[in-house]
């Protein structure tokens, strides 16, 4: 029992001293917010520009949504700190609206890794009248999904064409 307690207490204390750097988080690979859309980042370059695909499950029409391209970049972090980063999303061929979403990237003691982001989304409005409705804000938190390595959003993708050969 002795030494099975030593050893509780001493994982436990390497646990708590691993630091922020130890515990990086990379933005790269298959990420779903709380609303079930996901997002797929390709490999970050040095420069800390990405780009990847995003495929919302929140549409403003209700019009089938497609994979859409989304570019962006990240800030090394500082001492201790975690990476932040920004992006914007053109919503490719169902929506006249852009998005920019700004957040930060964090790694718990388990090694979950999660993104929080604030959200701006611009809908295009056909006046100046109209232009207090056209932005909307939000927040979404994302969390890691665990694929095989390969692109796998262009698979999860809906077919928009499906969708529509097979309505009445």
């Amino acid at each position: 029992m002795g030494s099975s307690t030593f050893a509780l207490v001493l994982a436990l204390a390497l646990v708590a001293c691993v630091t922020p750097a130890e515990r990086k988080c990379q933005l790269s690979g298959l990420w779903k917010n709380e609303q079930d859309s996901l997002m797929e980042i390709s490999a970050v370059r040095d420069d800390g520009v990405f780009q990847g695909k995003y495929l919302t499950q929140v549409t403003l029409a209700g019009v089938c949504a497609r994979a859409s391209p989304l570019t962006g970049a990240q800030q090394q972090p500082g001492e201790g700190g975690w990476p932040t980063f920004a992006f914007t999303v053109r919503w490719d061929k169902f929506s006249n609206a852009t998005a920019a979403f700004a957040g930060q990237c964090f790694v718990d003691t388990g090694g979950k890794e999660t993104l929080t982001t604030m959200w701006l989304l611009r809908e295009a409005v056909g006046s100046l009248e109209e232009d207090w409705k056209a932005t909307r804000v939000g927040r979404n938190v994302f969390i890691r999904k665990r694929t095989p390595k390969r692109k796998i959003l262009p698979s999860l993708s809906p077919s928009c064409e499906d969708a529509a050969s097979s309505a009445p």
